[in-house]
């Protein structure tokens, strides 16, 4: 079993003053979650894969939260992945429902996220 400072997560912030219903909140995420692991490193990936491939869903109050939670995510050299909706549903065109952080470490992701709450 991997230590803690060799473990790997992912995380999903979403925002909560939107009110998305629960499937279309599925839906974001899953974009979000697909997207940063495409961006993402492979040996990152292949170990996070190895481990389980733990995803943490996790929401912030609002736009402005998630862009400067996304920011601080990149400085710290993660991959991060903004999802922007088309707008065909539930809310308006160009609307950031959400974001992805990783696969990565988990003590680097908890630099930033480890304030939130769960979804």
């Amino acid at each position: 079993m991997a230590t803690d400072d060799t473990t790997y997560k992912q995380v999903i912030l979403i925002r909560a003053d939107l009110k998305l219903p629960k499937g279309k909140m599925a839906a974001q995420a899953a974009h979000a979650s697909v997207e940063a692991v495409l961006r993402s490193d492979k040996k990152l990936v292949d170990a996070w894969r190895r481990e389980g491939m733990k995803k943490i869903v996790l929401k912030v109050a609002d736009e402005k939260e998630l862009l400067k939670l996304n920011q601080q995510a990149k400085d710290a050299g993660l991959t991060t992945a903004v999802i922007t909706d088309a707008g065909l549903t539930v809310v308006a065109p160009g609307t950031k429902t959400c974001c992805a952080f990783g696969p990565d470490l988990a003590k680097k992701i908890d630099l930033i996220t480890r304030h939130l709450n769960v979804m």
